[in-house]
């Protein structure tokens, strides 16, 4: 495996990282599960500690490892989420009618993991062009009939395409701004790759939620960074690229849509909720360092609560297991320290996780179906953002008296 040690400066501006975000010790990367016959082999650990800029306040990791270590073959695929798929469809639709697209149209998505949400467009007859840089999900939205080039984006990759296909008219991208170690490349690319009067669509946790909810288990080495709306303007305006729009969404944990178009296309104004929540953003302190400070002591207290809630059930001779074998899940347990002492296994409907182990806490991962095998007395939601999915779907727990749990932000049962 590829180790990159990168200096301790800023991935966007270059200015010096000084300031600590939250040190979440050591771990591995999240979305390497071990199979059985890896059970006895060494496994990296990486420091997990995010520093802010004092200059732009992008929050971030350091750069252990290469992308192509991460993201040539990934265990997450997106269809397996009901909720989400149903979150794309309502994207797809939303986006057809606003920028009146059609035959005629050029839609490109970056990270288009298995088709989910490529999907809907195409059933809609407009044209389509993936861009996935894991082979192995790729495959799965080839299969589907959804065109797909299996690459980085990046300037390179852009002209590559934009010489290949054209240029987007709508470029989306959900949950990957956040998973790039060169953000201006990967801007900057997605500028050329853009049509004049085209539109950028990206989504990604808001940065705004996270330090909220104290959701620090969203930070893993897949994740590079983490947004504010303010710094996201910043970074997107040096490459000729303004917000025009943004929505506030419900998705993992809280997250922004923004809507970018190129800055000489003046035709669209900057509108007013963009003025809003940049105000917000200032008014709550995120052009200054002290809003940042204070966080790492409130993951330290979680960490604490949800321990005590697991060492006193089992003190009591209950059964916990969890639920779900995702990235945030892995920081969680590998930060608090929780392996089979505390859960017996998790679960996963995800069948290329199923019959692996989760990355340093070596946590069986099971089909659903083990847990109406094993009846036990509580659930731990490791996704906790699909919490309403996962209780609907495993609402049969009740039939023998068990819970759900909700580790984030406060240990919740219910």
């Amino acid at each position: 495996m590829t180790t990159r040690s990168s200096a301790l400066e800023c991935r966007f501006c270059k200015a010096p990282l000084r300031t600590s975000f939250v040190d979440l010790g050591m771990s591995p990367l999240c979305q390497t599960h071990i199979a059985p016959d890896q059970l006895g082999d060494m496994e990296p650990f990486y420091p997990l500690h995010a520093y802010v800029c004092d200059d732009c306040h992008l929050v971030q990791l350091q750069e252990f490892v290469a992308p192509d270590s991460i993201f040539s073959e990934y265990a997450y695929f997106s269809s397996y989420s009901s909720s989400w798929v149903e979150h794309a469809r309502r994207y797809a639709v939303m986006a057809a009618d606003r920028f009146k697209l059609g035959a005629h149209s050029r839609v490109m998505e970056i990270a288009s993991n298995d088709g989910y949400l490529l999907q809907h467009f195409v059933a809609a007859g407009i044209p389509v062009l993936g861009i996935e840089p894991a082979a192995n999900v790729a495959q799965v939205a080839i299969d589907k009939g959804i065109p797909t080039t299996v690459r980085f984006m990046g300037r390179a990759s852009a002209a590559d395409i934009a010489r290949e296909h054209g240029k987007a008219d709508l470029l989306l991208g959900n949950n990957v701004l956040a998973h790039v170690p060169d953000i201006n490349d990967f801007v900057g690319g997605m500028k050329d790759l853009l049509a004049p009067g085209g539109t950028i669509t990206m989504e990604f946790p808001h940065l705004l939620r996270l330090i909220e909810g104290v959701q620090f288990d969203t930070i893993y080495h897949e994740h590079f960074s983490y947004l504010s709306l303010v710094t996201v303007e910043r970074i997107f305006a040096h490459h000729g690229l303004t917000l025009f729009d943004v929505e506030e969404l419900p998705t993992h944990g809280g997250s922004l849509r923004i809507f970018a178009r190129h800055t000489e296309d003046t035709a669209r104004p900057v509108g007013e909720r963009v003025h809003a929540l940049r105000e917000r953003e200032i008014a709550d302190g995120y052009l200054g360092t002290e809003r940042y400070q204070g966080f790492g002591e409130r993951v330290r207290e979680t960490k604490r609560k949800l321990l005590a809630f697991l060492i006193d059930a089992k003190a009591h001779g209950k059964t916990v297991v969890g639920y779900g074998a995702p990235g945030k899940g892995n920081t969680l347990l590998n930060y608090c320290g929780i392996r089979t002492d505390f859960l017996d296994f998790t679960v996963d409907a995800n069948p290329y996780k199923q019959g692996k182990f989760t990355p340093g806490t070596r946590i069986p991962i099971l089909a659903p179906a083990a847990i109406r095998e094993a009846r036990p007395d509580y659930v731990l939601i490791l996704p906790w953002n699909l919490k309403d999915e996962i209780a609907r779907d495993a609402a049969y727990i009740r039939e023998w008296g068990g819970q759900f749990v909700v580790p984030i932000p406060e240990v919740t049962v219910f």
